[in-house]
């Protein structure tokens, strides 16, 4: 079995290296006339032996010949044993897995890089998150900073507002008194002047009352007899002084 696939492979190898060597004259027309960037997007038989060394496991060459050798060993070794026996599905199997380890090697550098960049977007957000986080702490922390001395501040305007309190007291207090005293004064100053009017009445009263006696008195005989000896005799006491 083992005869017959490297049998296949070989032959299979030789197809591919005739339809190579074929002049490009006895291609047909219709594949002549086709664009050359076909060919130039085929890759390179060096590149597809990088490609495919580059699969293989290990870091240099050396252990990439290690792993096949060892590899190599062993199917031989089985199969000798009869411990596997290689067939049909043995070469599905194994170009399985020759496809799933180069799918797997296209896909993981692509993988690999929206992972990064995945990986790098959210480790951002974070970043902004816990600095914006930090910050609102810091200003928090500020706040709380400028608030220390809040109690001070507290007692100070609590004793500053009972001063002001007892001072607006004390103002009322005197306003009071003032407006006491200014009304204390008005009414003593119209009691003085209600004294001040009813002296003048009186006065003027008295007299009204002593000239009308008086009127009335000079009026009588008598009295006007009197009066003009009286006048009579202080002339004679005069006269008798030589005054006139």
């Amino acid at each position: 079995m083992v005869y017959r696939i490297a049998t296949r492979s070989a032959q299979a190898a030789t197809r591919r290296a005739l339809a190579a060597a074929v002049p490009r004259q006895a291609v047909m027309p219709a594949v002549a006339a086709a664009p050359a960037r076909f060919y130039s997007d085929k890759p390179t038989p060096e590149a597809k032996a990088s490609s495919i060394i580059d699969a293989l496991p290990g870091n240099s060459l050396v252990s990439k010949t290690t792993w096949v050798t060892i590899g190599a060993g062993l199917t031989a070794f089985a199969v000798s044993n009869e411990l596997y026996v290689a067939n049909d599905e043995t070469v599905i199997l194994a170009g399985f897995l020759v496809f799933a380890t180069l799918l797997g090697r296209s896909v993981s550098k692509p993988y690999a890089s929206w992972a990064n960049s995945y990986i790098e977007k959210i480790s951002n957000i974070l970043n902004e998150a816990r600095q914006g986080h930090t910050k609102a702490i810091q200003t928090r922390i500020d706040a709380v900073n400028e608030k220390k001395d809040v109690v001070d501040i507290t007692k100070a305007m609590y004793s500053l507002a009972k001063e002001t309190v007892q001072a607006e007291k004390e103002a009322f207090e005197l306003k009071q008194k003032t407006q006491l005293a200014a009304e204390v004064k008005s009414v003593l100053d119209s009691w003085v002047r209600f004294e001040a009017q009813e002296r003048e009445a009186e006065q003027a009263l008295l007299t009204e009352t002593v000239i009308k006696k008086v009127a009335d008195s000079l009026r009588e005989d008598k009295s006007q007899k009197q009066i003009l000896d009286n006048a009579v005799s202080e002339i004679e006491q005069l006269v008798k002084s030589k005054k006139i």
